[in-house]
């Protein structure tokens, strides 16, 4: 998964994917593309077989939720795990669940492979994606290689590019890349501190570049204080995390602030970025396992330190504390 700069852009221009052909889904799927963007989750059977119900649930939960997009698969995801196969299958579930739905579809299209992430692209505009997201290129550093990726990428589709940004990505190589990709209009910003870098994104972008948040979405009312345009927490929550998006940019900003108290006080509860929750909310069918991807640098790795709770202890916790406003 590793590349050096020299390998790394012998791939990119060996690869056949530079024709930008134009998908017949129009960009965004007239979706608005803001709000609550969850990571979902890769649900798999006892077996290790990719749970293909359960990830059409997840889009289910999320429109019963009014939550404003889903994306998948991401590092959330363990995307790194998932073979050629179960992408193309997980995400013809997904998408083939979200038709007809309010809530906006987000495909990862990340791979080692150029070709691959090209084979992903175009899949996903075929079957009605609303946008596609990439992780950069592992072990690639280099500014220059970074742009002349995502700059490919850009041309796979005519579907909205989200980039996320990891590691030491600046804020320069952003704004090149929004000038010169025309489908790049949202970033998961998770490079350094993102709450610094959100003002000088949008200034230098005029607001037109979308800057969402990641890292489990702990710092929402900041967030939407300095203007994020969207957040990317774990899926099973999402609905909570919606309403206190809506208070907020309705003017409701006591309201919103103690709505997201509600999700911090659970994460003392209980952990927040787990499947369990899916499972006691109904959404997984009891016994949905995870796969566990590889540490992923710079990514949060914070553990709960309290003790494992049964799924009955979890559906408890849940409608003692949130129940009300539990809509998904």
């Amino acid at each position: 998964m590793s590349y050096c700069r020299r390998s790394f852009l012998r791939t990119l221009a060996a690869a056949c994917v530079t024709d930008g052909a134009a998908s017949a889904a129009s960009p965004g799927g007239g979706k608005t593309l803001e709000g609550v963007f969850p990571i979902a989750f890769s649900p798999f059977t006892e077996e290790n077989k990719l749970d293909l119900e359960g990830l059409a649930s997840e889009v289910r939960f999320c429109n019963r939720g009014g939550v404003a997009g889903l994306i998948w698969p991401q590092i959330a995801s363990a995307w790194s795990t998932l073979s050629d196969t179960e992408r193309l299958e997980g995400a013809e579930a997904i998408l083939s669940a979200g038709k007809g739905g309010t809530t906006a579809l987000v495909i990862g299209v990340q791979s080692a492979d150029m070709a691959a992430s090209a084979r992903y692209a175009k899949h996903a505009a075929k079957l009605g994606a609303d946008a596609i997201i990439s992780l950069p290129p592992a072990g690639v550093t280099d500014e220059k290689a970074l742009l002349d990726f995502y700059q490919q990428v850009g041309r796979m589709t005519e579907l909205q590019l989200f980039a996320q940004s990891t590691g030491a990505m600046s804020v320069d190589l952003l704004v090149k890349m929004f000038e010169t990709i025309p489908t790049f209009r949202q970033v998961k910003d998770e490079a350094g501190d993102p709450l610094l870098r959100v003002a000088e994104i949008r200034r230098r972008t005029n607001g037109e570049l979308k800057v969402f948040s990641g890292f489990g979405v702990q710092t929402m009312i900041t967030e939407m204080r300095l203007g994020f345009a969207g957040h990317c927490p774990y899926v099973n929550l999402a609905d909570v995390y919606t309403e206190a998006y809506g208070l907020w940019h309705h003017a409701k900003m006591r309201e919103a602030f103690d709505m997201f108290g509600r999700i911090q006080a659970m994460a003392s509860l209980m952990p927040v970025n787990t499947i369990d929750i899916m499972i006691a909310r109904g959404v997984f069918r009891p016994g949905t396992k995870a796969r566990v991807a590889p540490p992923v640098p710079g990514a949060p790795t914070k553990s709960f330190p309290g003790p494992k709770l049964s799924t009955d202890q979890i559906r408890a916790l849940l409608n003692e504390f949130l129940g009300p406003y539990l809509k998904g």
